[in-house]
C-alpha cells in the first residue's frame, strides 16, 4: 500500500515538474511592474500634495523626509526591524505550529472541538494589550512575551483553517484510500495533509502581518527595543518622519515574508490553483 502511494506520488510529481519549473522560474516583469507603478505613482502624488499644501512634517512628512529618516539611521532600523523580525516569526513559529497540531486533534474528533474551540475562541477575543503587560511581569523584558504575544495573535487563523483544510478531503478520494486498505497514518499524510496545504498557506499569509502587530505591541509595553520602541519614542518626540520610517520598515519585513511564502507555495502546490494567483 505504502509503494503503490509512493509510486502514485512520484508519477504526479514528474507530470508537473515541466509546469512546476515554468511557473516558479522567478516573477515576471509583467507581474512586477503593475505593483512598482502603483507605488511610485503614489509616492509622487504624496509627495506633490505635501509640498502644495505646505502641510507641516510632524503631522505628514513627505516621503523625502522618510527616506532622510531611513538613511540618517540605517543600523538604527536595521537592528531594531532584525529583532521585531525575530520576535514576530519566533510568535509564528510557536502560535501556527501549537494551532496545527491542535487542529489535527480536533479534526479527528467532533467531541474535542466542540470541547476545544470555545477556549480557542476565547483566545481570539481576548485583547492582546489587556495580555501583554501580563505576559512582561510573568517573563520579563526580553524576547519571551513578546513571542508569546505574536503567538497568541497567529493562533487562531491558523487553528480555523487548518481544522477547515484537514477535513476538506474529496469523498471520491477518500474512498480509494478505503479501498486500498491505507491506515489511518497513511491516509492523514498522504490526503488530509496535502488537501490542508492550501488553507494553511492562505493562514501564513494572514497571520504574517499580525505577528508583527504582536511584537510590536510587545515592544511598545516593555519600551526594550524593536521597531515598537522607535514608534513610541518618535510618537512622544513628534518625529513623524522617523515614525512613518519605523512603519515602513516593519511593511517591508512583512512584504518580504510573504513573498517567500508564495514562493514556496508556488513550489510546493503546483498541483493547486491557488499556485497559479500567488
Amino acid at each position: 500500500m505504502t509503494r503503490e502511494l509512493e509510486q502514485g506520488s512520484a508519477r504526479a510529481k514528474r507530470s508537473g515538474a515541466t509546469q512546476t519549473r515554468r511557473r516558479s522560474a522567478g516573477p515576471s516583469l509583467r507581474a512586477l511592474l503593475p505593483p512598482l507603478i502603483a507605488a511610485l505613482v503614489a509616492i509622487v502624488a504624496w509627495e506633490t500634495a505635501v509640498r502644495v499644501s505646505a502641510v507641516p512634517d510632524y503631522i505628514v512628512p513627505a516621503p523625502s523626509a522618510i527616506a532622510q529618516a531611513l538613511i540618517a539611521h540605517p543600523s538604527r532600523f536595521a537592528s531594531a526591524g532584525l529583532r521585531s523580525l525575530l520576535e514576530a516569526v519566533g510568535g509564528l513559529t510557536v502560535g501556527a505550529g501549537t494551532a496545527f497540531a491542535l487542529a489535527v486533534v480536533m479534526a479527528h474528533s467532533r467531541a474535542l472541538e466542540r470541547a476545544l474551540y470555545p477556549l480557542a475562541l476565547l483566545v481570539k477575543v481576548t485583547p492582546v494589550i489587556a495580555v501583554a503587560p501580563l505576559l512582561i511581569i510573568w517573563f520579563g523584558f526580553g524576547a519571551t512575551p513578546k513571542v508569546l504575544i505574536a503567538a497568541l495573535i497567529t493562533f487562531f487563523p491558523m487553528l480555523v483553517n487548518a481544522v477547515t483544510g484537514l477535513r476538506s478531503v474529496p469523498p471520491a478520494t477518500l474512498d480509494v484510500f478505503r479501498s486500498l486498505d491505507a491506515s489511518p497514518v497513511q491516509t492523514f499524510w498522504h490526503l488530509r495533509v496535502p488537501s490542508s496545504l492550501p488553507y494553511v498557506v492562505a493562514a501564513l499569509k494572514i497571520s504574517i502581518p499580525l505577528s508583527l502587530i504582536g511584537a510590536v505591541v510587545a515592544e511598545w509595553m516593555s519600551g526594550d527595543g524593536g521597531i515598537g520602541l522607535i514608534i513610541l519614542i518618535a510618537n512622544s518626540d513628534f518625529d513623524t518622519a522617523s515614525l512613518f520610517a519605523a512603519v515602513v520598515v516593519l511593511a517591508v519585513i512583512a512584504v518580504t515574508l510573504t513573498a517567500l511564502v508564495s514562493f514556496i507555495e508556488r513550489r510546493v502546490l503546483w498541483w493547486h490553483e491557488s499556485a497559479e494567483i500567488s
